[in-house]
C-alpha cells in the first residue's frame, strides 16, 4: 500500500479555473492530458519524450473532451508518476507533482523540465527506447537523432572531411534540398552506417539540420549555412 508519508506531491499554487483555462488551450508540444495513468510506462514515454525536447506538463484528471473529471486520490497516480520519472526513465527525470482539489477529486499538473543529461532513455522488458515530442504527440527517435543529441550533450567539438562524398552532398542539396540517409548511402555508393555517421556529424557541426517529415528523417541545410 502506499503511504502519505512518502508522498512529494504538493498543493498546487494553480486552481480549477486554471487547470480548466489550461486544459482548454488543448494538447500540443508542451502539454499533455490523461484521464488517468493507465500504467507506469505509458506515462514514463510522456514524461522522457517532454524532457528530451523543451520540457513540458502533463494533467491528470482531464478527459479527452478537455473536461475536468479527476481521480479519487491521487496516491496511486503519485506512485505510478514516482516510478515512472525514478525507474523507467533513465537517467531518472525530475518532475514536480501538483495537486488541485477538485471537490471530493483531485487534479494533477505534472511540471515536466527539459534533461540537462540527453537522451533520456525509457527502460522495457525489450530495452531502451527514446521518445521526442513532436506537436502533441510522442515520436521515437530515429538512431540519427540520438546520436546528434548526445554529441550535443558531449560538449565535445566535432570535426569532418570535406571529401568528394560531402562535395556530391552539397551539389544534390544545392539541387533538391533535402536528403535522406538512405540516398546519401545511395548516392555515394557507401554503407548506410558510414552515410548516418557523415550527416550525425555535419549537423552536429551546424552544417545541415535534421527535421522528420511522415517518420522520414530529412536532412537540409542549416539556417546558418543558407545564403
Amino acid at each position: 500500500m502506499y503511504s502519505d508519508n512518502h508522498s512529494t506531491a504538493s498543493l498546487s499554487q494553480m486552481d480549477y479555473l486554471d487547470v480548466k483555462n489550461l486544459a482548454q488551450t488543448g494538447e500540443g508540444a508542451y502539454l499533455e492530458f490523461k484521464r488517468t495513468i493507465p500504467s507506469a510506462y505509458k506515462i514514463a514515454r510522456e514524461i522522457a519524450a517532454f524532457a528530451n525536447t523543451k520540457g513540458g506538463t502533463v494533467l491528470i484528471g482531464v478527459d479527452d473532451d478537455k473536461s475536468l473529471v479527476g481521480v479519487l486520490g491521487y496516491q496511486e497516480e503519485e506512485f505510478l508518476l514516482t516510478k515512472a520519472a525514478e525507474e523507467l526513465c533513465q537517467p531518472a527525470v525530475d518532475i514536480t507533482i501538483e495537486i488541485v482539489h477538485f471537490g471530493d477529486r483531485d487534479l494533477l499538473v505534472i511540471r515536466v523540465p527539459e534533461a540537462t543529461n540527453k537522451p533520456i532513455y525509457v527502460k522495457d522488458d525489450d530495452g531502451t527506447t527514446v521518445f521526442m515530442r513532436e506537436k502533441d504527440q510522442n515520436k521515437v527517435a530515429s538512431k540519427e537523432l540520438i546520436e546528434i543529441i548526445k554529441k550535443r550533450n558531449s560538449g565535445e567539438g566535432v570535426t569532418f572531411e570535406y571529401g568528394p562524398n560531402e562535395q556530391k552532398l552539397f551539389r544534390y542539396l544545392n539541387e533538391y534540398g533535402e536528403i535522406t540517409v538512405d540516398k546519401f548511402a545511395q548516392l555515394v555508393d557507401v554503407p548506410r552506417s558510414t552515410a548516418s555517421t557523415t550527416l550525425v556529424n555535419l549537423v552536429s557541426a551546424d552544417i545541415l539540420n535534421l527535421f522528420r517529415k511522415d517518420d522520414v528523417d530529412y536532412f537540409t541545410y542549416s539556417q546558418k549555412c543558407e545564403t
